[in-house]
């Protein structure tokens, strides 16, 4: 089992942050992870994105140019991998994107920005927010591609992250329980 998954926004929205945690929360499950970012020309406003795979075997490269899973927080984030992408799922933050939906991926289209200034008062929460989203589609095994047996997408659990938050925001004690409430609003997004 294998899963490919890009996170992407504009600098400042924690695309590379999110890719930090799940790459975490992965280690915390006793798997495989690989984390490579890519920063735009732009020091803020430019599109930046973490490619993160998780895997129970060991991974070849960090490399992912076909994505199982995209998350994208921006429109210029969906324009760029969107055309990667072949199967799979798309998160897309509908509070900045107009639904756009062009290729053979299960979209689910998420005020994820309102959702964080709701619940947090805090837009910078909106990828915790995102990768709750992604955790609870990973274990109902709605991200999995149509090859792959579906008992085995479930990789990452709520717990994880949570753990993942913990050890991402260690030295700002002060993020980890807004980063968590974002990341348990996501999850409870979907029953």
């Amino acid at each position: 089992m294998q899963k490919k998954i890009i996170i992407s926004g504009f600098g400042g929205q924690g695309a590379l942050i999110a890719g930090i945690l799940v790459a975490q929360a992965a280690i915390k499950e006793k798997l495989y992870t690989t984390w490579f970012p890519s920063y735009g020309a732009e020091m803020r406003g430019g599109t930046t994105s973490s490619a993160v795979i998780v895997s129970d075997d060991e991974i070849g490269s960090p490399v992912v140019s076909i994505p199982d899973i995209l998350i994208a927080l921006s429109g210029p984030s969906l324009s760029k991998f969107m055309p990667k992408m072949i199967d799979g799922a798309i998160i897309a933050n509908s509070s900045i994107i107009m639904q756009n939906k062009k290729c053979n991926t299960k979209f689910y289209f998420v005020p994820i920005t309102d959702i964080a200034i709701k619940t947090t008062e805090n837009l910078k929460t909106a990828n915790m927010v995102a990768i709750g989203l992604l955790i609870k589609l990973i274990e109902k095994g709605v991200c999995s591609s149509k090859s792959v047996d579906e008992n085995s997408e479930r990789i990452l659990h709520l717990e994880s992250a949570l753990y993942a938050c913990e050890k991402v925001f260690e030295s700002k004690q002060q993020l980890i329980e807004i980063n968590k409430k974002a990341i348990q609003t996501g999850y409870n997004l979907i029953k």
